[in-house]
C-alpha cells in the first residue's frame, strides 16, 4: 500500500522586511504559475496532542515527522491551504474484515458530527523483508498501524481516504490562504492563531488539514532575460506575494476570515510594489493537484464550486488582486483531430 506518510484572531506572519526594488523600466511581464508539488497534513493531530506520544511509539514517530516537515517549511515561502472536511474516525467498535486469501482489509468509519457508520476497504501490501505475512492490527480513532513483525506501519484515517475511497467523495472546503514562512515556526507546533481561529469557527463538525503548496512560476516578456539582481528568497518572497492575494480573493473574496485590515493593507503595498517593479501585466495560476492528492485533490469553498483544477487568470489593479475564472481548455477526443 503506497500511502505518503479559542485564541483570538492575529494577522498571519508577513514578510520579515520589504525586498529592495528594482529600478522601474523594462518591458512588460505576464507570469505563468503551476502546482510543482503538494502535501496535505492533518492540522488537528498537531494542535490537539499537548503531549505527543514518546518518539519509540510509532504513532509518536508519525507525529513527530509531520511536526519536523512543517517546521522545515517555516523557513521557507510555500503557500498553504487550510482546509475543512467533514469529521471522519474510525470505529474502533466496529468489526475489521479480511478478504478472502488476499490481504484486503476493510475498516469501519464513523462519518460526520452525527458519526453516521461507513467503512473503507483497502489492499495491503507486504513491504519488502517483512517478518509477517499477515500483519497485527492497532487500531484507534485516528491511526491504524500495521505491525509486520520486524517493522511498524502508521497511518491517519485521511491518509486512507485520500488514496483508498473516491467514492465517499466528502468536499473539501478552503477556509484560509497563508504563507509558511514564520520564524517562530507556530505552524508545526498548532499554535499559528489565525488556524486556532478557524478550528474554533468550525468546531468538532469539521476536520482541518493544511495543505502545503509548491509552484513554479514561469516569466513570459519581449525583453531578454537580465540577471536577477534579487536574491532566491526575495525573488519567491514577491511571488508568494503576489499569488497568495489572488488565492485570498479567489476562494474568500474581498474581505477576507482571519485576515485583518491591518494585513490587508500591508499586503496591497507589497504586491502593488511588485507589479510595479516587474511591469506585471497579467498572471494566470493553473491550480491543479497531483495524482498523489488521490480523491483530496477537489477543492472548493463558500464562494467558489469544488473542481479538480482552477485555472484563474489574475492581475493587480489599485493594490488589490482582481481574479477571474478561465474555462478549462477542453481535450480532443481519441481519433479526432
Amino acid at each position: 500500500m503506497d500511502i505518503p506518510a479559542q485564541a483570538a484572531p492575529s494577522p498571519q506572519p508577513q514578510a520579515d522586511a520589504s525586498p529592495p526594488r528594482r529600478p522601474r523600466g523594462g518591458a512588460p511581464q505576464s507570469w505563468m504559475v503551476r502546482v510543482a508539488d503538494a502535501k496535505y497534513y492533518w492540522y488537528d493531530l498537531l494542535a490537539d496532542f499537548a503531549d505527543k506520544p514518546d518518539i519509540r511509539d510509532p504513532i509518536g514517530r508519525y507525529l513527530r515527522r509531520m511536526e519536523f516537515e512543517l517546521d522545515a517549511t517555516a523557513a521557507q515561502r510555500h503557500l498553504f491551504l487550510a482546509v475543512t472536511r467533514p469529521r471522519v474516525r474510525f470505529d474502533i467498535a466496529g468489526a475489521l474484515q479480511w478478504g478472502y486469501i488476499s490481504l484486503k482489509l476493510t475498516l469501519p468509519l464513523l462519518l460526520g458530527a452525527e458519526r453516521r457508520k461507513d467503512s473503507i476497504t483497502v489492499e495491503l501490501t507486504v513491504p519488502p523483508k517483512a517478518a509477517l505475512k499477515k500483519p497485527t492490527i492497532t487500531l484507534t480513532e485516528a491511526f491504524l498501524t500495521l505491525n509486520w513483525g520486524n517493522l511498524v506501519e502508521v497511518f491517519s484515517v485521511h491518509d486512507l481516504l485520500r488514496t483508498h475511497a473516491p467514492a465517499l467523495n466528502l468536499p473539501s472546503q478552503v477556509v484560509y490562504v497563508g504563507q509558511t514562512r514564520d520564524p517562530e515556526g507556530r505552524l508545526g507546533k498548532g499554535r499559528l492563531p489565525a488556524m486556532q481561529q478557524m478550528r474554533a469557527q468550525f468546531g468538532a463538525e469539521d476536520d482541518t488539514l493544511l495543505l502545503v503548496l509548491g509552484t513554479s512560476v514561469e516569466v513570459q516578456s519581449a525583453a531578454r532575460p537580465a540577471p536577477h539582481p534579487l536574491a532566491a528568497d526575495a525573488v519567491q518572497a514577491e511571488r508568494v506575494d503576489v499569488i497568495e492575494a489572488a488565492l485570498i480573493r479567489y476562494f474568500a473574496g474581498s474581505q477576507p476570515p482571519g485576515h485583518s485590515s491591518g494585513e490587508r493593507r500591508q499586503r496591497s503595498e507589497r504586491i502593488t510594489a511588485v507589479q510595479q517593479d516587474k511591469h506585471l501585466v497579467q498572471y494566470t495560476i493553473d491550480l491543479a493537484l497531483p495524482a498523489d492528492c488521490g480523491s483530496y485533490n477537489q477543492l472548493g469553498s463558500e464562494l467558489v464550486s469544488a473542481a479538480p483544477r482552477h485555472l484563474l487568470s489574475c492581475f493587480i489593479a489599485d493594490g488589490q488582486a482582481q481574479v477571474a475564472s478561465m474555462p478549462l481548455p477542453t481535450v480532443p477526443e481519441a481519433g479526432k483531430s
